[in-house]
């Protein structure tokens, strides 16, 4: 078959952007096709200057460029796209900010663009993940459930609620900031999970010092404004204890359910029961508890209980839900957390087979029983 513009446009078409998972022919990134054989030149307009992955989208097409029969060599020329351009992009992945709006809170609207996982219709599955009070690993929980949920082939979406105490983006090993197309912010992935995070807007030593509405508002546009591209899972990790961010969110997701984090000290799972409970007066679905921290197994092959032991089977029982896993104390899961190696990644450890485990659960979800 020779090798003509439509055929060379075909060879493209799978080329996805890394970012926005779209073919780049559809998303209009291919501006021109010269063909002088061996030799065939593509000029391919990025959605932003200096592009963060402007590499691999070299190399994906020089490789499907190459493939073609009496190609040698590939020239790929990098451009810009203009405003209109980005306007144009925006409207076709993300829609109209206020055409679809709507005006009542009850149905999980914000002020401008209706968010999608408040639709009864929407497939994505909400998940929040909760604790009592900081220090149970709640974070590095929602961390690894994401990446195991990513390995087994789902779309996964994680917002970084915890607007205080931000530490997603450091535990996921987010290299790059999110990319802005057009007021659309696309969110930066890695290990297959994609994540936003108030540590992306403000200085990392610097405290958020914001008031209720200020922090409403910024969940709304991670909500609204973030392109996430229709996620089977969304995760939310919420910041400890039962303020404005939580009911904000029951606000923003009725959908949800919530997944309550506790460790085996009985103090803190007295403290957890309180997120239970709020959940329940929002009218959140609790479908279970996952003790952290449960064991800790030494050179001996025993396993110590340094934290005592039940408090996840009593925070359980007493709330009427399963308790799901029980997650050892590793030095290897608090390192991969600092360094952005999440153990979820390595199947081979204890610590993953657990999170592995937890990921398919398609349905834990129990009504809360107050006792």
């Amino acid at each position: 078959m020779p090798v003509t513009e439509e055929v060379v446009t075909e060879a493209l078409r799978p080329v996805q952007d890394p970012e926005l998972h779209r073919s780049i022919v559809e998303l209009g990134m291919v501006r021109r096709i010269d063909i002088a054989l061996p030799r065939v030149t593509v000029a391919v307009d990025l959605t932003i200057a200096g592009c963060p992955l402007r590499a691999e989208i070299d190399r994906r097409v020089t490789e499907a460029v190459t493939a073609l029969d009496g190609v040698e060599e590939s020239v790929i020329e990098f451009g810009v796209m203009t405003d209109e351009q980005r306007e144009a992009l925006r409207r076709q992945l993300h829609g109209d900010p206020g055409a679809t709006a709507g005006s009542t809170q009850a149905h999980g609207h914000a002020e401008g663009r209706a968010i999608p996982f408040a639709d009864p219709d929407n497939r994505t599955r909400v998940i929040l993940v909760a604790s009592g009070k900081g220090g149970v690993g709640k974070s590095s929980v929602t961390t690894n459930l994401s990446v195991a949920l990513a390995a087994r082939g789902k779309q996964v979406a994680v917002v970084d609620a915890d607007v205080w105490g931000f530490s997603i983006p450091r535990m996921l090993g987010v290299d790059r900031d999110p990319v802005i197309i057009d007021e659309m912010i696309v969110p930066p992935e890695s290990h297959g999970v994609r994540c936003i995070s108030m540590g992306f807007f403000v200085e990392e030593n610097q405290p958020v010092i914001w008031r209720g509405p200020m922090l409403h508002k910024a969940l709304e546009q991670f909500l609204t404004d973030v392109f996430w591209d229709d996620p089977d899972f969304l995760i939310v990790d919420l910041p400890p204890g039962t303020g404005d961010i939580a009911l904000s969110l029951a606000q923003f997701l009725p959908r949800s359910e919530l997944l309550v984090v506790t460790t085996p000290q009985p103090a803190a799972q007295k403290v957890a029961q309180r997120a239970a409970y709020m959940a329940h007066k929002v009218h959140i679905t609790v479908s279970g508890v996952i003790e952290n921290m449960s064991w800790f197994t030494g050179d001996d092959g025993k396993r110590y209980e340094l934290f005592g032991s039940g408090g996840g089977a009593e925070l359980a029982a007493d709330l009427g839900v399963p308790l799901l896993v029980q997650v050892p104390l590793v030095p290897r899961l608090r390192e991969g957390a600092d360094v952005g190696l999440p153990i979820a990644a390595e199947p081979e450890t204890e610590a993953a087979a657990i999170f592995a485990e937890l990921a398919p659960k398609k349905r834990y979800r129990s009504e809360l029983k107050i006792v």
